[in-house]
């Protein structure tokens, strides 16, 4: 909402400023597509901040969102797209960066649900000033392990 209205405030300024993120206004934008796609929004959190953000997104696109330590393989295997993402603890690891629910679910569900096809969109939650060379490293291995698995990355 903060984003939205900072968006709104800056383009309130100047009649001439273009914003980079903002759809231009002779642009046709659909509100809805007769797609009717099924998509699901998972996470899963140590700190509350990776729920948080999926609010946000569940918020703006209007869907809900559930932690991936209570999702079923089928209810994954019955969407068309999904939502991914998590933050980052295990620092400089080569498998379950996430220290949460992703960790044993990437290695164990994943790869016995057939996935290959669904959209995938991954976003990461991280501290940047702590471990920068580290940030948002869970992101990366969820994106890789869906696009290993046949998804289509967003």
């Amino acid at each position: 909402m903060k984003l939205f209205l900072a968006i709104a405030a800056v383009s309130c300024l100047s009649k001439s400023t273009t914003l980079a993120f903002a759809p231009s206004a002779n642009h046709n934008v659909r509100s809805a597509t007769a797609l009717n796609a099924k998509v699901g929004i998972y996470y899963s959190t140590q700190t509350g901040n990776t729920e948080s953000v999926a609010g946000y997104i569940s918020e703006a696109a209007g869907l809900e969102i559930a932690d991936i330590g209570d999702a079923t393989d089928e209810e994954v295997a019955g969407l068309d797209s999904i939502i991914v993402g998590a933050p980052t603890w295990h620092t400089d690891e080569e498998s379950e960066r996430s220290g949460t629910s992703w960790d044993s679910w990437l290695y164990d569900n994943l790869p016995n649900i057939d996935v290959s096809g669904k959209n995938v969109a991954v976003f990461g939650v991280g501290d940047q000033a702590s471990y920068d060379e580290y940030y948002c490293d869970a992101a990366g291995e969820l994106y890789d392990l869906f696009e290993g698995a046949g998804c289509k990355m967003m």
